[in-house]
This record gives structure tokens, C-alpha cells and sequence, in this order.
């Protein structure tokens, strides 16, 4: 009887383990941390598109000699505006040097701030317009995207956002550990069959 009473424990934790590997493994993906990926993905390009352009016009006034303190004002703004891209991709590093970019709000403030240098001192000679068309949707994207940051930083979505990856990062641990665990149990299993024979 002991023995049926142990025979009927090991096929329910075998039940148990095939449901949870045919439910549990699979990585749902969570709708709202994707969104969030987008909407990184697109502020990066943003701020891509405003480092070129801050490009193309700092060369122009260095090349030109038409205006030097044009040319270092832009300079700065490439270099803030890389910034902006590296905090997007949320590297650790980068989080750690500077925390306060951890916060929606600040980083929406950073990404107006770019978006307002890459606005400044538009070239208004007829020569060079598309340069002037690039500047202002480059620095309308970014701004809007650093208003969405700041409104979103406000209404505390970011800690939400955070709060998500932690718990995804969580199940994502606990399906590797339970895979590792079947496997080990398969090992002993086929230890324990040699043994027998």
C-alpha cells in the first residue's frame, strides 16, 4: 500500500512538472514592457536624428567660419544627444553614472533640453533649407518624445515599468531553474535505471 501511495506521488509531480513546463517555460511576453521597448527604440532614433543634423550644422559654421560659437553649441548638443541614446538603451553602466536618468521625468527633461539646442539657431539662408527641415523634425520628435517621458515620469510609470522587468526577470529565472531541475531529475532517473540493471 506504501508503495502504490509513493507510485501515486511521483506521477503527480511528473504531472505537475509537465504542466508547468508546457505553461511556465513559454515567455509571455508582457504587452506593456514591449511598448515600452518601442517607444525607447523610436526616442533613440529621435535623438540619432538630432546628433546628425547637429553634425552636419557644426561642420557647416566650422567649415564656413560663419559663426565658431554656432559650431560649439552644436558640438555640445551632439554630445548630450549621445547621451540620450545611451540612456535609452538602460546599459548599467551608464545607469549607475548617472542615476537620476533612472527616473522617466529627468530623462524627459534631458531629451527637451536636446530638442530645444537642436531647435536653437536655425540657419535661416535659402541655400541650406533642408538642413533647416531636418533640424526642426528632429528637434519636434525629441521634444515630444522628452514631454511623453516627463508626463509618463509624473504619473509614476516608470517605477511601474521597472517593477515589470524585475518580475520578468524573476519567472524568466524560475523557468531556467526548473528546466535545470528536469534535467537533473532525468540524470538520476537514468542513474537510478543503470543501478537496477
Amino acid at each position: 500500500m506504501a508503495r502504490n501511495g509513493e507510485v501515486e506521488e511521483e506521477e503527480e509531480e511528473e504531472d505537475l512538472v509537465a504542466t508547468a513546463t508546457t505553461t511556465g517555460t513559454r515567455a509571455r511576453t508582457d504587452p506593456f514592457l514591449v511598448t515600452c521597448k518601442c517607444f525607447s527604440v523610436i526616442t533613440s532614433l529621435a535623438a540619432i536624428l538630432c546628433i546628425a543634423v547637429n553634425v552636419l550644422s557644426a561642420v557647416r559654421s566650422f567649415k564656413n567660419a560663419s559663426d565658431i560659437f554656432d559650431g560649439i553649441f552644436r558640438c555640445y548638443a551632439v554630445v548630450i544627444a549621445a547621451f540620450v541614446v545611451l540612456a535609452e538603451t538602460e546599459w548599467s553602466f551608464i545607469i549607475k553614472f548617472s542615476q537620476v536618468l533612472e527616473y522617466w521625468a529627468a530623462r524627459g527633461m534631458l531629451q527637451i533640453f536636446v530638442g530645444v539646442m537642436t531647435r536653437a539657431f536655425p540657419d535661416y539662408t535659402r541655400a541650406r533649407e533642408w538642413i533647416i527641415l531636418l533640424q526642426n523634425i528632429a528637434s519636434y520628435l525629441l521634444l515630444a518624445c522628452g514631454f511623453v517621458y516627463l508626463i509618463s515620469g509624473v504619473l509614476c510609470i516608470g517605477f511601474l515599468k521597472r517593477a515589470r522587468q524585475k518580475q520578468a526577470i524573476t519567472t524568466e529565472q524560475a523557468a531556467k531553474d526548473l528546466e535545470e531541475l528536469e534535467r537533473r531529475k532525468a540524470e538520476l532517473e537514468q542513474l537510478l535505471l543503470a543501478e537496477r540493471v
